[in-house]
């Protein structure tokens, strides 16, 4: 069982060096140990740092979101998705924990073309790393299975 919350800053860039996300100018980015909380090829670098450490971190994509699958890019009718404007780039639920959220790639005439992969399944990922703080999960935390944050209760949508 998880013990231990990691506090770090992050830049993420894929391999061509483009930046696609960073928690510089936020607060740390804080997770739980052991509890599946971020991408596998991460955590097992996480977990053999130590605070005021900085790391680049590469994660090959089969260790992050994963190989891009092909059956999850489906063409539906338009009449089989919600009423209104349907645009490239909206996301759409099923509705089903265990199914993607898909992504309108494409709109025709009659046809909608959707993505269920992860925007960045099939992609090699870096993280250049700085570990801030490293504590025991408090009893409340471990109960909830997931770190909070200096106010309490609190989550991120990441």
């Amino acid at each position: 069982m998880a013990n231990r919350v990691f506090s770090f800053h992050y830049t993420l860039t894929n391999r061509q060096g483009q930046k696609l996300d960073s928690s510089i100018g936020q607060d740390p980015f804080k997770v739980m140990e052991g509890v599946n909380q971020i991408i596998p090829g991460l955590e097992k670098e996480l977990v053999g740092m130590a605070v005021g450490q900085k790391r680049l971190i590469e994660v090959a994509s089969d260790e992050a979101y994963g190989p891009v699958m092909e059956e999850l890019r489906i063409t539906v009718k338009r009449a089989q998705l919600p009423e209104g404007q349907i645009e490239q780039g909206m996301r759409f639920s099923t509705g089903k924990p265990e199914n993607p959220v898909f992504t309108v790639v494409k709109v025709e005439e009659e046809d909608v073309h959707l993505d269920g992969n992860h925007p960045l399944a099939g992609v090699d990922l870096t993280f250049d790393v700085e570990m801030i703080e490293i504590r025991e999960a408090t009893p409340e935390e471990m109960e909830h299975g997931h770190a909070h944050g200096p106010h309490g209760h609190e989550h991120h949508e990441h």
